[in-house]
């Protein structure tokens, strides 16, 4: 029952990308664009998300188990450390320079964009990169039970 959940929440997230154009580079770089020809549907896009995440954490946090009888495993807060600040760089100057970030970049990869293809193979072999070279203990986030 949960990896159907699982692949319809994802086949959900998948035409939410969709439907909303986040899955075309050009789209996203136009917002990015805010001295050119700016197009503002990005920020529209990413205020629903948070609308729709602020009130799904709000719930998760007063429940102990998932709708289906699992644990609840929520992030929790850590600072502002170096690792992060680079990895929010790089993270933002792929974003900038291929116009895909990780989830759009699946979904068009999955539609057989070739550019969205390369893309998501880089960011497994930066992902790979990363867990084979990163401490023990960084290896696995902080989790909250």
């Amino acid at each position: 029952m949960n990896r159907l959940v699982e692949f319809l929440v994802g086949l959900l997230f998948g035409l939410g990308l969709i439907l909303s154009g986040m899955t075309d580079p050009g789209k996203v770089l136009g917002f990015l664009d805010i001295a050119g020809a700016w197009d503002p549907s990005l920020a529209f896009v990413m205020g629903g998300a948070i609308a729709v995440a602020f009130f799904a954490f709000a719930l998760a946090r007063r429940r102990t188990t998932a709708f289906l009888g699992g644990a609840m495993h929520l992030p929790g807060a850590a600072p502002i450390d170096r690792r992060l600040l680079v990895g929010s760089l790089v993270f933002g100057v792929g974003w900038g320079l291929a116009g895909f970030c990780p989830g759009p970049a699946v979904v068009a990869a999955g539609a057989g964009v070739t550019e969205a293809l390369v893309f998501t193979l880089a960011m497994i072999a930066g992902m790979a990169v990363h867990e084979f070279g990163a401490q023990p203990a960084a290896r696995s986030g902080p989790v909250l039970e």
